[in-house]
């Protein structure tokens, strides 16, 4: 007997099939307008609660954790939000010391063939003195719609700055896009201008805590906390729970020589879960 397709079963789903690609065009629209995508999974599984955080990824939590870096780091980041290829984020990253500070790269491309969102960031970050740390970034943004609404390129900045005020124990604050940056298509929709203050502190020298508020000029704040357990010498175990909406995560990282490998999953009450994998070196 010859077997059925699934469309055969369900006549409906031949008309609307055709349609799948349109309806992921709509939302990507609806849903982005160059976000400032969280980068790194060691970040993700802590709920993003990283902006008093220093790695590699300060190039998109904090400039001011790049001042912290002394050693030439590189690291790729993948995730695939929602489960759907259409809506995979890749990013890489550079940190490159130097006698002044820290120099940092970061490229980051969001979408698919219909809509896709890119972002080039060139950062730098130094400490002055042992406890306050301090960075800046500039971005190229780049936004491409499929049909009429064609490609548009924008300029942003950010930047923070994270404080010891005593052993163990990091205060840290970070704006993205300051001066309101809008995206120059039909819709002329604003870049998100975005708040963060956050603290992160080691409970014992194997448990890292971390605290955040988030605020983005138009929406409501919201809250993130995430802990870090360092289980064996190499084996780290994370969590973090973010608010409106309810989100959670969870996740591992493996610490090989000066290889480092985390992998996380975040999620949402509505959406499903998001995988994300980073995988680091220090040179």
């Amino acid at each position: 007997m010859q077997r059925k397709l699934y469309t055969d079963c369900f006549p409906g789903m031949k008309a609307i099939k055709p349609l799948i690609p349109v309806f992921l065009f709509l939302l990507a629209l609806a849903v982005t307008a160059n976000d400032n995508y969280p980068l790194g999974s060691r970040a993700a599984s802590m709920s993003n609660a990283a902006v008093a955080v220093s790695d590699i990824w300060s190039v998109h939590h904090n400039q001011a954790g790049l001042g912290s870096i002394s050693a030439l780091q590189i690291g790729f980041h993948h995730e695939n939000k929602f489960m759907m290829p259409e809506f995979g984020l890749q990013a890489l990253a550079l940190a490159v010391p130097s006698k002044p500070g820290t120099i940092g790269l970061s490229y980051t491309y969001f979408g698919f063939s219909k809509y896709n969102e890119s972002k080039l960031g060139l950062a730098f970050g130094r400490m002055f003195g042992e406890r306050i740390s301090a960075g800046i970034q500039v971005n190229y943004l780049y936004t491409y719609i499929a049909d009429d609404y064609g490609d548009t390129g924008n300029l942003t900045v950010e930047g923070g700055t994270i404080v010891q005020p005593v052993d163990g124990l990091f205060i840290g604050a970070h704006i993205y896009n300051p001066t309101r940056t809008k995206i120059k298509t039909y819709y002329d929709e604003p870049v998100p201008t975005i708040l963060r203050f956050g603290i992160a502190g080691y409970l014992s020298e194997r448990i890292l805590a971390a605290v955040e508020a988030e605020k983005e000029i138009d929406h409501k704040a919201l809250f993130k906390a995430g802990l870090e357990i360092n289980v064996l010498e190499s084996l780290y175990l994370r969590t973090g729970i973010t608010s409106v909406p309810v989100q959670t995560s969870f996740g591992i990282g493996y610490v090989l020589g000066r290889l480092v490998a985390d992998l996380a999953f975040t999620n949402h009450q509505v959406l499903g879960f998001t995988p994300h994998f980073t995988i680091s070196y220090i040179f």
